[in-house]
Order: structure tokens, then C-alpha cells, then sequence
């Protein structure tokens, strides 16, 4: 299982500036962000938005600092076990994450973390999970909003039908992931 710290403001507390790192996977190229500790973010990048170098990308705060490969050890913990996940070397990760969001977000994020490797659970079981079963709508809005994409894996949470519902990475993507950790799909 994935540890999720309780990070709910990044603020002065926070020693390390972030740093971003590009890198592609088998669903696209991804956007890492993290301080020297821990994991804030994974974003899924279109082509288009895809520069040589990383820098003056839009998107991207002017405050972060590119990461290359051997520069930061949460970074390249990210890299290396990502790339394990897509190799089917992995089905959990061991990194330290430290996401932005507000406590309810947070137990959502802790709770997709929660859903083993290859396994589905709907929107309502969620909710349930969270302690607020009649939240499905609240609990998808905070399942949207989560930065640590296939690591907090929110690609598992599907339509109670069986239908493979909103993704950030899109719809296709979401499939493919699931498809590689051999999930049942409907």
C-alpha cells in the first residue's frame, strides 16, 4: 500500500523547492514534481506540451527547477519504480508522497491508495470507504482532483454500471492501465 503523508498546504514549513522531471511511459509522457523528500506530483503530458529541456513550459511555476535523472532522490525513486509498474515488475509503491489538497481530499486520496493492484471498486464503495456513503459526487470531484495519477490510483474507481467514467489522463489511458494490472472490464 502507498503511504500518503498528510500534507494539506505546501507552506514555509516546506524546506525544499519543487523540482519537475519529464519522462515517457508506455501512456504518455509525465510530468514529476517533488521536493527532495517526497512526491507532490504526476501529471500526464499531450505531446504538444512536451518541451526539449523542460524549460519555460507553460504550466510550469517559474519557482520550479528542472530535475535531471540522479539530481533528486524522491524523483528518481518515482522514475525507477514507475517504470517497474510498467514492466510488470510492480504492483504497489513504497515512495513518500506529499500532495496538496484539504483533509477530505486527503482521506480520499488515502483510500485510492487503499485499492489493491488490479482491482476495481465503484464510485458509492468509495464514498463508503470515506465514511460518507451518500458523497459519491463529492467523492469524485476529489478523486479528479488527484495529483499522484497510477501511484494513488484513481484509475481503479469506475462507474457503478462497470463503465470507465472521467480519467485525467483520458478514458483510453484509464483502460490501458487497467488492462495492464489485468482488471476484470465490463
Amino acid at each position: 500500500m502507498t503511504r500518503i503523508d498528510p500534507i494539506v498546504k505546501r507552506g514555509a514549513h516546506q524546506d525544499s523547492p519543487l523540482c519537475y522531471r519529464q519522462i515517457p511511459s508506455p501512456v504518455g509522457n509525465l510530468l514529476l514534481v517533488g521536493d527532495g523528500a517526497a512526491i507532490c506530483e504526476i501529471r500526464f503530458l499531450a505531446d504538444a506540451d512536451v518541451v526539449p529541456g523542460g524549460e519555460g513550459r507553460p504550466g510550469i511555476p517559474a519557482e520550479w527547477t528542472h530535475s535531471p535523472s540522479g539530481d533528486n532522490p524522491a524523483l528518481d525513486a518515482l522514475e525507477s519504480q514507475l517504470s517497474e509498474y510498467f514492466a510488470g515488475k510492480r504492483e504497489d509503491f513504497d515512495l513518500p508522497l506529499s500532495p496538496v489538497g484539504t483533509p477530505f481530499q486527503i482521506e480520499v486520496w488515502t483510500q485510492l491508495a487503499r485499492i489493491p493492484f488490479g482491482v476495481t471498486i465503484s464510485y458509492a464503495e468509495l464514498a463508503s470507504r470515506v465514511g460518507k456513503p451518500k458523497a459519491s459526487r463529492a467523492v469524485g470531484a476529489a478523486n479528479g482532483k488527484n495529483p499522484l495519477s497510477i501511484v494513488v490510483p484513481c484509475h481503479r474507481v469506475i462507474g457503478a454500471d462497470g463503465s470507465l467514467t472521467g480519467f485525467g489522463g483520458g478514458i483510453e489511458t484509464k483502460r490501458t492501465l487497467l488492462l495492464h494490472e489485468g482488471a476484470r472490464l465490463f
